[in-house]
């Protein structure tokens, strides 16, 4: 649509526009609670954002053309953390003020005839000017996703790395992240298409279980940082889905951020270790996983599960750990184990369900029967063996490394 300027309300808009500023921030003042919240020097600011808008449009009305650059003319006035006290929708509220103060005001200084052509041109100015400060809030918006982006990949990395101090906290608070709550991370294989794309859904599918995830893409390896007030469960199965093929692997839960390098490390490892056990569910805990990782040479591994299943045998006040020794070398037979230690087959039986009891693993169930026969010599090959001595005296466990 072409305007028909006209000179003399040209020069009527240049002598009153520090009037309809004034009226602009005045009416601000009335209708906008937030502006009045605002501190001294971002009120000053958005002042400063009216005046040059009404200034851009006189100088505008003087020379118009098809379009209308305004970002920098009237937006970047204003230093680049105003932003972050004033939300796009107050912006569009203070544009929605300044142009309903400036047509009543304006309108009066239009020479005779020109009222119409006016108008029109500052509901085209108004109009572009409101594009222009979406276009500003969405350049700001995806600067900041991709700084975001940057910081939650050197969160998730350091992690990896166990890399666990106060940077880690302070980058993990400047993402949003809380640390009130429980950790898991997650572990598998990265799906084939776009990053951006994974990492969105990785995000929207822990929402739907009211957790909170921070995501690292690490070439073909998937790792997300799981933070949940409830069970991981349903956290788990539902970002399992969005992996790649192979195993998905959780860690241990933990207290905190801080704390979750060591999920990560367990994690990491039983995402190796897993390949060794086809029919392991998906997602698998790294705990369930001890035997492949003790195989796989991880050291932790093996001194958790001789702790939870030989020592606990070892140091009970009924022979569990050569009951548990002879059932499985005797072909997981009752009767063989009874017939080698010279017991009843109910007491064998009866020890069995002790056995379950102390350490968690059922030796009558196959998995978690090898579970214990790989913790009985792990146990053994350790340096000091734990339980008793030979003197008869009781020994301390090993301490971790």
């Amino acid at each position: 649509m072409t305007v028909t300027r006209s000179d003399a309300t040209l020069a009527r808009l240049r002598r009153g526009a520090g009037a309809l500023a004034t009226s602009a921030i005045q009416r601000m003042e009335e209708r906008l609670p937030w502006y009045r919240a605002l501190p001294p020097e971002d009120r000053s600011w958005v002042g400063l954002v009216a005046q040059q808008g009404i200034a851009a449009f006189v100088s505008w009305y003087d020379h118009p053309g098809p379009s209308v650059a305004l970002t920098a003319g009237v937006f970047g006035v204003a230093p680049r953390e105003l932003m972050r006290s004033i939300s796009l929708q107050q912006t569009l509220e203070m544009l929605r003020t300044v142009v309903d103060a400036v047509e009543d005001e304006a309108l009066a200084l239009a020479a005779p005839g020109s009222e119409e052509a006016l108008r029109d041109s500052m509901l085209r100015f108004s109009r572009e000017v409101a594009f222009a400060a979406a276009e500003v809030y969405a350049r700001a918006a995806e600067m900041r996703g991709a700084w975001d982006a940057r910081l939650e990949a050197l969160v998730v990395d350091a992690l990896v790395r166990g890399e666990a101090d106060d940077a880690l906290r302070s980058r993990a608070a400047a993402l949003g992240w809380s640390d009130t709550v429980t950790v898991t991370v997650l572990v598998g294989a990265t799906p084939p298409g776009s990053v951006e794309n994974l990492v969105d859904d990785v995000r929207q599918a822990a929402a739907s279980c009211s957790a909170e995830a921070l995501v690292g893409v690490q070439g073909d390896r998937l790792v997300v940082v799981v933070g949940h007030n409830g069970p991981v469960s349903p956290v788990a199965t539902a970002l399992a889905g969005l992996c790649g093929p192979g195993p998905v692997v959780t860690g241990p839960t933990v207290d905190g951020l801080t704390d979750a390098a060591r999920s990560a490390r367990d994690a990491l490892s039983g995402l190796v270790a897993a390949r060794a056990w086809p029919q392991a569910p998906r997602p698998v805990a790294a705990d369930d996983l001890l035997p492949e990782r003790i195989l796989s040479g991880d050291t932790s591994a093996r001194h958790s599960l001789v702790e939870r299943a030989f020592q606990r045998l070892q140091q009970s006040d009924v022979p569990l750990l050569d009951t548990t020794t002879a059932y499985l070398d005797h072909g997981r037979s009752i009767e063989a184990a009874a017939r080698a230690l010279f017991v009843h087959p109910n007491t064998v039986r009866y020890r069995l369900r002790r056995v379950a009891d102390i350490t968690g693993w059922d030796p009558v169930d196959p998995r978690e029967g090898f579970v214990l026969q790989v913790a009985i010599v792990a146990g053994r090959l350790l340096d000091v063996p734990p339980g008793t001595g030979q003197n008869g005296n009781r020994v301390p466990p090993p301490t971790r490394h």
